[in-house]
């Protein structure tokens, strides 16, 4: 699939409330594929003892904690902190778009305010995550399928686990698969990919993959192929062979192949 845009200039909040900072580091890969995040701020009580594991990997990626006491017991004061900041930059006219990573819908509101002034808005948060804030992004991942989102290991076997991890990634790549898939490919999901090859078909009935996978994102932006076990969304249709048609395009630029699909019953 291909990207939202290149160089796009993001501001990245983080409610520390609703995210693991275990995955801090994947979640931050994954955001360079889409821009270069200009502003990065987190926000939390950092008095409180469930942000301390926060503090460790803030200054390793120059992320800038925002101090919010919770003036209510049972209240998170830091969403509003987010959504205050949040329009704050809005109307600075410095920025493209916005990452927000939180699993909390009340963020949606912010999301459909920050869209309809233009701004590409990509959500990160756990899968548990509620449907109305998912759907209110141009783009939502998972952080489960995000580099890091392994529970962590017994310190004496961190060694031997990280060596592990290195092996099998390599292998999971070389096999354009992710282990422990989150969703099947379900009726579902086959009936989302063949309305969106009609959508975009030519005649012949071919659609170019990086339109179908741009087209896919639209109608869900949860869509990833990580979901499904897949690196990317070649292997992901080459697995669907009974329905698809797949056929490689050698482009100008030699080692360059584009890849279209077709419906086999079209």
């Amino acid at each position: 699939m291909s990207q939202i845009s290149k160089e796009l200039k993001l501001a990245v909040l983080i409610d520390a409330d609703n995210v693991p900072y275990s995955n801090v580091k994947g979640m931050m890969e994954e955001i360079t594929k889409y821009g270069t995040p200009t502003t990065k701020r987190i926000y939390a009580d950092w008095t409180r003892p469930n942000a301390n594991g926060w503090k460790n990997v803030l200054l390793e990626h120059a992320i800038t904690p925002i101090q919010q006491y919770s003036y209510t017991t049972g209240k998170n004061s830091s969403d509003s902190a987010l959504i205050i900041d949040a329009m704050d930059l809005l109307c600075s006219g410095k920025l493209d778009g916005f990452c927000i990573v939180s699993s909390d819908s009340d963020f949606t509101r912010l999301a459909i305010r920050l869209r309809e002034s233009g701004m590409k808005v990509i959500g990160i948060g756990e899968q548990k995550t509620p449907k109305p804030f998912i759907s209110a992004c141009d783009r939502f991942i998972f952080i489960e399928v995000l580099d890091g989102a392994t529970k962590k290991k017994p310190s004496k076997k961190i060694q031997e686990s990280e060596t592990k991890k290195e092996t099998e990634k390599a292998s999971i790549k070389s096999n354009n698969k992710i282990q422990k898939p989150l969703n099947k490919i379900d009726e579902a999901t086959i009936e989302l990919i063949e309305s969106t090859i009609e959508d975009i078909a030519d005649d012949a009935g071919w659609a170019f993959l990086g339109d179908i996978g741009n087209m896919i994102v639209k109608k869900k932006p949860e869509f990833d192929p990580r979901n499904y076990g897949f690196v990317k969304l070649t292997p992901m249709m080459k697995s669907m062979t009974d329905i698809l048609e797949i056929d490689e395009r050698e482009s100008e630029k030699k080692g360059i192949k584009y890849v279209y699909v077709k419906l086999k019953y079209s």
